[in-house]
């Protein structure tokens, strides 16, 4: 990771922003703990941080701000949540790796930057269904609403939906940055 672009940054630099990492607790679908107990950092490579962080700033003239539920995820994390799924619309497949293995791809919401609540979507996160993709129209206005205007300032900083999941979005070219299984703790040291 000695190229700059490759460096790994905590999202908790990004000001206001609200970590909710869930896999950090029992509420995902999983229903248990797969990150440290207490795990209140994530990271993304420099690029994609820089990036999410323009993203940030942007929502707080709107008076919101992000909440992230998962951004990286060690590779060994990725083999537990592929075996209970092991389907490619919802999982990443460990033999190919993902974009949260990599450090490029993020899990997040929006919430009202005041008060903290978050804005209605079509589901809630790690929902395995249709009404979670990115197209699905068969819901409240409001929730397509605010599933857009998460869509639209991602995708204008440079991410990429991904069309099975509303929260889900990867920064382009991930050939480009190898899997990685470094633990939180190891990158909080580098």
């Amino acid at each position: 990771m000695n190229h700059p672009e490759k460096q790994m940054e905590p999202l908790t630099q990004i000001p206001g922003i609200i970590m909710d990492l869930r896999y950090a607790t029992a509420n995902n679908f999983m229903h248990k703990k797969l990150y440290p107990a207490n795990t209140k950092i994530s990271f993304l490579r420099k690029v994609v941080f820089q990036a999410l962080d323009s993203v940030a700033a942007e929502l707080s003239h709107r008076g919101l701000v992000l909440v992230i539920f998962d951004a990286y995820r060690p590779y060994r994390i990725t083999v537990d949540l592929w075996i209970p799924i092991q389907d490619e619309r919802y999982a990443a497949n460990p033999a190919k790796g993902s974009g949260h293995n990599r450090g490029i791809a993020v899990d997040l919401t929006l919430a009202d930057s005041k008060t903290h609540q978050l804005l209605y979507m079509p589901t809630g996160y790690d929902s395995f269904s249709d009404s979670a993709h990115q197209d699905f129209k068969g819901t409240d206005i409001n929730r397509i609403a605010n599933r857009e205007l998460l869509k639209q300032v991602m995708v204008k900083y440079g991410f990429v939906p991904l069309s099975t999941e509303w929260w889900h979005f990867s920064w382009p070219c991930p050939e480009k940055f190898e899997v990685l299984d470094l633990s939180f703790e190891q990158l909080e040291k580098s």
